[in-house]
């Protein structure tokens, strides 16, 4: 039994002869005959009286009704929903972004996604760039921005770019050059994403080019926002890292100077998604979007490298 029999079946049954359900079909009367005829030999009972002027259908007929209406509403109903999802006129996106999305710019990715699907629900779950990963991995999220590096088992990891990280101080000298290693391992520190820890990328790479050289990092204070890093920075308290998109914006803090570190460190901005995942619509339209909107802001800060 097709769906394509009960609907031939049911306009039969409104119109009361195969011509009429053919025009209304689109199709042609053999073609609905044969429809009907092929359901009634499946159900091994008769669905009509064929009479010379009408269709009469049968108690069969009248019983098998409500049924096949439910069936073809059903089925049409599954198909215009995923009509909606795939013209993005309703849905879902889950979007997971890098926990310091403001500094670029992805409130103006929220505003302008919307203002173009409005219909669309949107998520963006702006956690640390580790567990986002973790996330993506699991199938908690379809995909997200976040930075690199990260744990890559079963991902699709694509590079955008690069931006610097630089350190900073309201107490250095500022004549005193590029920042070592070696300082930033004696140094008075502060370093946000308390929760994430060294799991965070930007601290992993820290952490990871101190112990090449046998050095261990133990900052002085942990908090979770950078905001509040750069609080106790510049009121003297201690010094941090960060990328220069967070040292370019406008509410950096005016006594905190930064600079570059002796051997360059960067944060690469990357979308991930699952390996072998195919995106829904939406998401897969978000992810565009924001790939677009990044690489065309790229000019505005001398910090951001673009990667192919």
């Amino acid at each position: 039994m097709s769906i394509a029999q009960l609907t031939a079946f049911l306009a039969a049954l409104e119109h009361g002869s195969f011509t009429a359900a053919a025009a209304e079909l689109d199709m042609t009367q053999a073609s609905v005959s044969e429809l009907v005829a092929r359901l009634e030999r499946e159900l091994g009972v008769a669905l009509f009286t064929r009479g010379s002027r009408r269709l009469v259908p049968t108690t069969a007929a009248l019983e098998l009704r409500p049924h096949a209406t439910q069936a073809v509403s059903a089925v049409r109903n599954g198909l215009d929903t995923i009509h909606a999802l795939t013209s993005l006129e309703r849905g879902t996106c889950t979007f997971g972004v890098l926990r310091n999305a403001a500094y670029y710019a992805l409130a103006d990715l929220a505003e302008t996604f919307h203002h173009r699907h409005p219909n669309v629900r949107l998520r963006l779950v702006g956690i640390n760039s580790a567990h986002v990963a973790r996330s993506i991995a699991s199938g908690e999220l379809e995909a997200g921005l976040l930075v690199l590096p990260i744990d890559e088992d079963g991902l699709e990891v694509r590079p955008l770019f690069r931006d610097e990280v630089v350190y900073a101080s309201a107490t250095r000298d500022p004549d005193a050059g590029p920042v070592t290693i070696d300082e930033v391992a004696a140094a008075k520190l502060v370093l946000y994403d308390a929760f994430a820890g060294w799991d965070d990328p930007t601290r992993r790479q820290l952490l990871e080019r101190a112990r090449t050289v046998g050095l261990v990092l133990e900052p002085a204070v942990e908090v979770e926002h950078v905001e509040t890093a750069l609080s106790l920075v510049a009121a003297g308290t201690a010094d941090t890292i960060v990328s220069r998109s967070i040292a370019e914006a406008a509410g950096f803090p005016a006594g905190i100077r930064i600079t570059p570190f002796a051997e360059p460190i960067h944060d690469t901005i990357a979308l991930v998604k699952r390996e072998g995942m195919l995106l829904s619509p939406a998401t897969q339209r978000l992810a565009e979007l924001a790939e677009r909107m990044l690489r065309e802001r790229l000019p505005e800060h001398r910090g951001r490298v673009a990667l192919n």
